[in-house]
């Protein structure tokens, strides 16, 4: 609660702020807020929580609710936000040349503002600034950020949260980057220093913005299309073909901006027989059809499934709003079903494998399954594991491949140093394709990698929270008490990774190994509101006969560890 000295200071502070706002929305919304909270105690609270401090910037940028005050995403955010990175950028350069900055958004309200405004600082701060004309995936940011020999990107998106959110991702490259980030996103220290470099009480008056002078990329239709150039440059990911007739295919964009990037992809592929999601295929930032636009969600690919039934389909690739991840489903003896991040995974990497130049190594983050490890050593190459997130699984040196399970796949590192759903799900329907001219399918691969590798299963328990602080006491339990068992074998080994290592810098997370060789990840995530547990359970075979029964016995283990595990952490 708010006592009255506390709430006339933040009544002050709100006034002030919606006094500075250059946004009419916001500024109204603020004022009725303000008007609202002498009457309201529901009001007042939602005052305070807007005003508790400030969105704090790091290696994912920023990424929070639409709305007025400094803890939410608007317009006075993100000018201040792309001033901290001008004085950045101009540091890295100190006067010796002119810092470049590519600058991408999506569909979600206001993602174009945030983005014109971005283009108005760098652009005042004497950049060259070149803007994306439409709402583009992420992926065609973070290749043109490479593309032009940009010093950083920005993609204005909140890729698959809910509706009214919205976010600010951070990429650096050009000179102010080494060869292996080169295109990345920010990773520590960089986003300290941009960091301390942004000034949360500084006027928006005093934030120089150019009224002008940006370039405006060609848009798509146009000669020189920038969406076009993005789709010549991926297309060597798959060996050229002139028709593929055998594979039909469903798409959905999940109302992101990636339907007709995926689908052109596709076509120049091959692929003739390429079906959209209607009610999914064109942008819109209510996101009508689902309750998450995430594909990892629970019935956000139905209607792709229902679609997939009717016209007898192979696959279904789905992206998230902004394209950088690559969601895929099978039918699969008789059902169809989504495949596991970690599957999708496996059959790239496998696809990959002996295909990648020599000296290309694979990787994949800590809480992807193990067993592109025993596909790297079986096919004589390098192995790297990383911590979370494609700003270090890019950061491989000498990449060929690289995945993480949430649906994050890299398959052309060179070209785009990061995931990228729109390339993934090329390849992945390339493979589809060639194993169904084969008289083979997804399916039967899957099998054989089980049998030669070990029957790996993968799951995951996230729990979601509305009180943040409930976060850190569980982690703190499971430093200091954590479980003794776990399906019905003992816990051998358990290591704090906040503590770093000679591999892996320090970050907030758990690891907990069974003597049954079930290994247990837990850690905060890094973009919602959740704690996430990884589980991964693997049952060797010795031929493929016995994959089924192999696979039965270890989804049983992973389900009793994920039943124990949701029991300890809802037990005070």
């Amino acid at each position: 609660m708010v006592n009255n000295s506390g709430a006339n200071q933040l009544l002050e502070t709100a006034a002030a702020w919606a006094s500075a706002d250059p946004d009419e929305a916001t500024r109204g919304e603020l004022r009725q807020l303000i008007s609202r909270a002498a009457n309201e105690p529901a009001a007042l609270e939602d005052l305070a929580d807007r005003f508790s401090g400030v969105l704090e910037f790091g290696t994912a940028g920023l990424r929070a609710e639409l709305g007025a005050g400094p803890m939410r995403m608007n317009r006075v955010v993100v000018l201040r936000t792309a001033a901290g990175i001008a004085r950045f950028l101009e540091r890295q350069s100190a006067g010796e040349y002119t810092p470049k900055v590519v600058i991408g958004f999506d569909a979600r309200y206001n993602s174009d503002v945030f983005a014109r405004d971005s283009a108005a600082v760098f652009t005042a701060a004497g950049f060259e600034v070149l803007l994306m004309p439409a709402p583009l995936p992420t992926p065609v940011l973070a290749w043109a950020v490479r593309r032009f020999a940009a010093e950083a990107g920005v993609m204005v998106t909140a890729s698959h949260n809910p509706p009214r959110d919205n976010g600010y991702k951070v990429y650096i490259g050009g000179r102010a980057a080494d060869d292996t980030g080169r295109g990345a996103q920010i990773v520590s220290p960089v986003d300290t220093q941009i960091a301390e470099l942004i000034d949360h009480e500084q006027p928006v008056s005093a934030i120089a913005q150019a009224a002008s002078g940006w370039q405006v990329l060609p848009a798509p239709g146009t000669t020189a299309d920038i969406e076009a150039e993005y789709l010549a440059a991926i297309g060597p990911v798959v060996a050229p073909q002139p028709q593929r007739d055998e594979l039909r295919v469903v798409v959905s964009a999940m109302h992101g901006v990636g339907g007709h990037t995926m689908r052109q992809a596709l076509l120049n592929a091959g692929f003739s027989d390429v079906h959209m999601v209607a009610a999914q295929e064109h942008p819109d930032p209510d996101f009508p059809t689902v309750k998450f636009p995430n594909p990892e969600e629970p019935g956000a690919i139905d209607l792709s499934l229902e679609l997939a039934r009717e016209l007898s389909a192979d696959l279904v690739i789905a992206n998230d709003p902004d394209a950088d991840r690559c969601a895929a489903a099978i039918q699969d003896q008789g059902v169809w079903r989504m495949l596991r991040g970690d599957e999708v995974g496996w059959l790239l990497g496998d696809h990959l494998a002996t295909a990648l130049p020599e000296g290309r190594k694979m990787g994949n983050s800590i809480v992807s399954s193990r067993m592109l490890a025993a596909i790297a050593k079986d096919a004589g190459r390098e192995h790297e594991e990383t911590l979370t997130g494609f700003k270090w699984i890019s950061r491989v040196e000498n990449l060929g491949f690289g995945y993480e399970e949430a649906l994050g796949y890299c398959v052309a590192p060179d070209l785009v140093r990061d995931k990228d759903g729109i390339s993934a799900g090329v390849m992945l329907a390339d493979l589809a394709s060639q194993l169904k001219s084969a008289g083979s399918s997804i399916p039967q691969r899957l099998d054989e990698l089980a049998a030669r590798h070990g029957v790996h299963v993968t799951d995951q328990l996230s729990l979601r929270f509305t009180d943040l602080a409930q976060i850190p006491v569980l982690m703190d339990k499971i430093r200091t008490n954590p479980p003794a068992n776990l399906g019905g074998s003992a816990v051998s080994e358990v290591s704090d990774l906040s503590q770093g290592s000679d591999k892996l810098p320090a970050t907030d997370a758990m690891v907990l190994h069974t003597f049954s060789g079930a290994r247990i990840i837990i850690r905060p995530s890094g973009t919602e509101p959740k704690l996430k547990c990884y589980l991964e359970t693997i049952e060797p075979v010795t031929e493929i006969s016995e994959v089924p029964q192999a696979r039965l016995d270890a989804t049983t283990q992973v389900l009793a560890i994920k039943e124990q595990l949701a029991a300890y952490l809802n037990t005070n």
